[in-house]
């Protein structure tokens, strides 16, 4: 799966037309967002926890058309809680962002 580095501007972009200022803050929420729900599902050691962070995590990253780290999600939502490896993966794709 490619990461598409314009994606996520290509959203934001049809949700608010041409105005590269609040693209630029809507983008910087996003990533902090993201940031946050990735050390959020870090902690979570419990099956049900994990599993929810995960799927809040892929919500959000479908919410700005961040394909790569929704699929990621899922894969974390679908692995066994505290998955060190799927942990990473996201973590990559989050510093890409």
């Amino acid at each position: 799966m490619a990461y598409d580095p314009g994606a996520i501007d290509a959203t934001l972009a049809a949700a608010v037309g041409d105005e590269p200022g609040l693209i630029a803050e809507l983008r910087g929420a996003f990533l902090e967002s993201a940031k946050r729900a990735l050390e959020g599902l870090a902690k979570v050691d419990d099956p049900e926890g994990w599993r929810s962070a995960a799927l809040r995590l892929k919500g959000l990253a479908a919410s700005f058309g961040a394909i790569r780290l929704m699929a990621l999600a899922q894969d974390a939502a679908d692995a066994p809680a505290g998955d060190r490896a799927v942990l990473r993966k996201i973590e990559r794709a989050v510093e890409r962002l």
